[in-house]
């Protein structure tokens, strides 16, 4: 039996589009753009800055949430700064291909940034590559040639909020891959930085003036540090990282500048550390500061053949330069080393060479087995306090 088609009526057709249209206004229905459609080309040649910035324009003036597509292939930028404010907070940025810098290293190598995010709320970055070409770079470096140019960090965030990185894999950067810089709230997880051993100054994440910072499940392995925090860092959290090669995790270099904001709450926590030259370290300069570090918790590591597992370093003074012969003003205290096991690559695999201004207070070991060649460690301590629980390896020198 066949049943006859209901007439719909020109005036109840309108509201039915009007009613689509208000729904889908107030339930923030995410507009997409893909970086395609505004001129981008996916052959690793043409350059898409342009293209890129043209669609973050839109997505940012955006009053609902939008979402911004990179499909799969190579897309040439040069330096890009994608400003705040923008109309929404939920920005999503979705990335199937690689991102590649220009092969000739001037080209961005005098910017402090190739891709910087500065002043946004609430924007998302998933998967993709970013490739900053930076192995000419790192060979003009290492010849020691004067006319290099300091090299850009590959991806900055500068006082942004709310900010998420997922799934995101970064190679051969000039300087550092991630930095961290002035924001709130950022959680970074699934993260792959990939440079050479040799490769200078590429910290993997860094840190600084920041709090309720998390870095989850990530593999990093570089030729500085994989993780650094610099001043100014507060909430930190750390966990489930494999580092190496690189320098390991550090907190430092702090204590350059006399007015410099301390670093505190930070917990690192279940890290696998091969053949890195630092395992767990904070490093100050021996110089005059009113800066600290407090309530700090490495716990849950694994050494394996690590030159320095465990290391407060308060006199580090560049090519004696600016600092000879100062102490740190550098407060170290409430730090606190628990469930760390594995090789050391140097007899002392636990070394704290505190302020002789300022001694390290409060440093405590929990479950602590390093050796060394198949032997005992040892431990080395200069102005340091602390004290001990369970089984200690190499034995305290507190």
């Amino acid at each position: 039996m066949a049943y006859p088609t209901p007439k719909v009526s020109p005036f109840s057709l309108l509201i039915s589009v009007l009613l689509c249209f208000w729904l889908s206004s107030s339930m923030g229905i995410a507009a997409t753009y893909n970086v395609v459609s505004f001129g981008a080309k996916p052959d690793g040649k043409t350059d898409s800055t342009k293209a890129f910035l043209n669609a973050w324009s839109k997505a940012c003036a955006s009053p609902n949430p939008a979402s911004i597509y990179v499909p799969q292939g190579r897309f040439l930028l040069k330096t890009a700064t994608f400003n705040g404010q923008c109309a929404n907070k939920a920005i999503s940025i979705t990335i199937d291909g690689t991102l590649v810098a220009p092969s000739t290293y001037e080209v961005i190598g005098n910017s402090d940034v190739w891709l910087h995010f500065e002043r946004v709320d609430g924007v998302s970055i998933r998967g993709g590559v970013l490739d900053a070409q930076g192995n000419a770079l790192w060979e003009c470096k290492n010849s020691k040639h004067s006319n290099c140019p300091t090299g850009a960090t590959t991806l900055g965030f500068t006082n942004s909020n709310n900010i998420a990185i997922s799934g995101l894999t970064s190679m051969n950067s000039q300087m550092f891959h991630i930095v961290i810089n002035g924001c709130q709230n950022v959680k970074a997880q699934r993260v792959k930085v990939m440079a050479a051993g040799n490769s200078p100054n590429t910290d993997g994440i860094h840190v600084q003036l920041s709090s309720h910072v998390t870095i989850l499940n990530s593999k990093i392995r570089t030729g500085d540090d994989c993780i650094s925090i610099g001043p100014g860092t507060s909430h930190l959290w750390i966990e489930n990282i494999a580092c190496g090669p690189g320098h390991g995790i550090s907190i430092g270099s702090l204590g350059r500048s006399l007015n410099e904001p301390g670093v505190q709450n930070v917990t690192v926590k279940t890290v696998t550390f091969t053949g890195t030259q630092n395992g767990v370290r904070i490093k100050t300069w021996g110089r005059p500061s009113y800066g600290f570090v407090r309530n700090v918790v490495f716990q849950d590591a694994i050494m394996v053949n690590v030159e320095n597992p465990i290391l407060i370093d308060q006199n580090y003074c560049p090519d004696n330069k600016g600092c000879p012969g100062q102490a740190s003003g550098v407060k170290i205290s409430d730090v606190r080393y628990e469930n760390i096991h594995g090789t050391s690559a140097t007899q002392v695999a636990m070394k704290f060479d505190c302020s002789s201004k300022y001694p390290c207070s409060g440093i405590r070991l929990e479950d602590v087995k390093l050796t060394y060649n198949n032997q005992p460690a040892i431990s080395s301590c200069n102005h340091a306090d602390g004290a001990t629980l369970g089984s200690v390896q190499p034995e305290s020198c507190f």
